[in-house]
């Protein structure tokens, strides 16, 4: 009779293992001193520093999605006009190179493949404070507190 395995998924409701997050602020914190010492020849990443939001691992910890923010001068033009995608081409296009480079800094029996994404929370953390800044939102918070207030009376 064979016994059924039971895998973990990243995704799952259980989320990531503390080996995952762990490996992931690992390899996060060396990719940081990786894009900050060396100096990759592209023009998309010319006069552009790069935040390292956060590390995703896989499961086996062979694959990483790192979540990066552009910053820098002219950096809030150049997204405007659609620059980040070849930020993040450029970022993904290099990814061999920054993983040999990453290995040399990290301590862990494989160096994972790296796979570069745009991170999205800071476009949605703006959203909501527009929307909760909207008079409209505004009445509607506070109209649940003097719905209370006149029950209790």
């Amino acid at each position: 009779m064979s016994r059924k395995q039971h895998t973990r998924n990243a995704t799952g409701p259980m989320g990531p293992s503390q080996r995952q997050l762990r490996a992931g602020e690992l390899i996060r914190h060396a990719l940081v001193d990786v894009l900050r010492e060396q100096e990759i020849h592209d023009e998309a990443l010319l006069g552009v520093s790069i935040t390292v939001t956060e590390v995703r691992l896989s499961p086996d910890l062979k694959h990483a999605t790192c979540f990066v923010e552009p910053l820098g001068a002219g950096v809030e033009a150049a997204v405007t006009a659609g620059h980040e995608s070849e930020i993040i081409k450029a970022l993904n296009a290099h990814a061999k190179f920054l993983r040999g480079q990453l290995g040399r800094h990290i301590d862990m029996k494989f160096t994972p493949d790296l796979r570069f994404r745009h991170d999205e929370s800071f476009d949605a953390a703006s959203h909501i404070d527009r929307l909760m800044d909207d008079p409209r939102v505004r009445a509607d918070v506070a109209a649940p507190d003097s719905d209370e207030d006149e029950g209790q009376a």
